[in-house]
């Protein structure tokens, strides 16, 4: 799953076609769970492996398509870009494992929560690494996240490390890739092409092993297998050429739908249970988001 606002836009306008990618992507997100539950007796390293090998030649069409193939070159003869691609795709992989393992062990719902304190997380990140002013509004919102946060700790006698670890993971994805001088297509591709070598060779480990669900289990398995590049690449590719024509506030808040989604599917088709500490917890970070999408909204009106 991605909602880095941070793509450059070409300009300060939405247009209907941005909007229409961006939607697209954010359901296809939200539905993401779905599919997720239909690979819960794959290990999480199996579809995380397959995920990364299909994306692979589906991420590489479209920059052939869009021909942009330079860019990768000038990229695999810089050692420090891709040192840097390197460490960002081992946080995005840190994503997609937590995620994959969460859907399927049935905190689907720490899943949701996660994404939705992740806008907060990355304005906190932005304040320590990048000496953004943090607004009152925005301090507030962060406050009422902690807050929620302790909440659900207290409860379980334990931190929620799988929300956190999905929102500390992707907040830190996305300000790294803000150093990372490609586009989001160009940077997706050297991602997924300096993790296919190892992917490749676990795949081929299970399946030479006779642990492998690609040929050994049934056509469903390996339908949903193959089917795992189409629903990583897809959804990211579109969206990064919907976000470049929205303004960064409609991204802003465009990003909850996703979430959102995860948190209703999780209710009501996973039935997961949704008790006192989390009936409390996720109304502050609701409140958090709504003080969050207010500032950015006057900030955005005052230029």
């Amino acid at each position: 799953m991605s909602t880095d606002a941070s793509v450059p836009l070409a300009k300060n306008e939405d247009s209907p076609r941005g909007f229409a990618f961006a939607l697209t992507a954010y359901l296809l997100w939200g539905f993401l769970p779905i599919y997720m539950k239909a690979v819960a007796h794959i290990s999480p390293a199996e579809v995380i492996a397959h995920r990364i090998v299909w994306s692979l030649p589906l991420a590489g069409i479209v920059l052939i398509v869009l021909g942009r193939t330079q860019d990768i070159r000038t990229a695999l003869g810089s050692p420090r870009m891709l040192a840097m691609a390197a460490l960002t795709a081992s946080l995005i992989t840190v994503n997609w494992g937590t995620y994959v393992w969460a859907i399927g062990a049935g905190h689907s719902l720490d899943a949701a929560l996660g994404y939705f304190i992740n806008p907060l997380f990355s304005i906190f990140l932005g304040a320590v690494f990048l000496k953004e002013k943090l607004q009152p509004l925005q301090i507030a919102a962060i406050a009422l996240a902690a807050l929620a946060v302790a909440i659900l700790a207290l409860d379980s006698g334990g931190i929620p490390w799988v929300a956190l670890t999905l929102a500390v993971s992707w907040g830190f994805y996305a300000l790294l890739r803000k150093t990372l001088p490609l586009g989001p297509n160009q940077g997706f591709f050297l991602e997924v092409l300096i993790l296919s070598g190892p992917a490749l060779l676990y795949i081929l480990y299970l399946e030479f092993g006779g642990q492998g669900h690609l040929y050994r289990t049934g056509l469903a398995d390996t339908t949903l297998l193959l089917g795992c590049g189409v629903i990583t690449a897809v959804p990211l590719m579109i969206y990064a050429n919907g976000a470049k024509l929205l303004k960064l506030s409609t991204i802003g808040i465009m990003q909850y739908i996703a979430p959102t989604m995860i948190f209703l599917i999780a209710v009501f088709v996973f039935h997961e249970p949704f008790g006192t500490a989390r009936m409390i917890a996720f109304p502050l970070i609701w409140a958090g988001l709504f003080l969050y999408s207010w500032s950015m909204l006057k900030g955005s009106g005052a230029r």
